[in-house]
């Protein structure tokens, strides 16, 4: 597919999405992610995306699961979810000789779950959405870099967690594209993800600034709200 760099309105945003839930797995707007897509339901989902407008709803389950290699029977399960995710557009897409679908998908815009709507044929889930809770339009990107605070929490981190991070790069980039891509590529738990994801750009900062001081200090806990949650 051909890249489209302009994020539509909402106005333009399909009111139901199909639903790739997977756990641990941030998606942000204006942040790409890779997907390696073999289970049969959900190349189902990929192609039909292609075929029409292109769109993934991204979502984690309420439970952590084995979303990478799947348990017989999984396709089956219908887990609860949080009620927040990313809606992404297939930007790439690639289909592999045993029939794997290899995607680069864009985050668009966040939305909130309305109404699951009945399992569909094809075996994927799909819900009717709000998008309007969440300022997620196109702005322009601050140039200033990033501050130290955040910088010296991000090499106490990656020390921490033997990271291997090119701090001289990361300190050149404009904070907010820091931030997000602090959040989407560190290892967090599947709560913290999710309370990054429905943060708005400040409180993510505080949020994430919270989770990098912790490997700091053990001691000190996140105080996050738990997110809401559907079935």
């Amino acid at each position: 597919m051909t890249s489209k760099s302009t994020p539509p309105p909402i106005s333009e945003l399909p009111e139901v999405l199909p639903l790739f839930p997977l756990t641990g797995t941030l998606l942000l707007p204006g942040n790409w992610l890779p997907l390696n897509v073999f289970e049969p339901r959900y190349r189902n989902l990929v192609q039909d995306a292609l075929d029409g407008e292109g769109y993934i709803g991204m979502i984690q389950p309420l439970v952590p699961r084995q979303d990478n290699r799947p348990l017989p029977g999984a396709e089956k399960d219908v887990p609860e979810l949080y009620g927040v995710g990313c809606a992404g557009r297939i930007e790439e897409c690639q289909e592999t000789p045993d029939g794997r679908f290899l995607v680069a998908l864009m985050g668009v815009h966040r939305f909130r779950i309305r109404e699951e709507m009945p399992l569909f044929e094809r075996g994927y889930r799909r819900v009717a959405v709000d998008y309007a809770d969440f300022d997620d339009e196109p702005a322009e990107t601050p140039a200033q870099p990033p501050s130290e605070e955040l910088l010296e929490a991000v090499k106490v981190f990656a020390q921490a967690q033997q990271l291997n991070l090119d701090m001289e790069r990361l300190s050149v980039l404009p904070e907010p594209l820091l931030v997000n891509g602090l959040a989407v590529a560190l290892p967090f738990a599947p709560a913290e993800k999710q309370a990054l994801l429905e943060a708005g750009a400040e409180d993510r900062r505080g949020i994430l600034l919270t989770l990098l001081r912790m490997a700091e200090d053990p001691t000190q806990t996140a105080s996050v709200e738990e997110p809401p949650v559907t079935n």
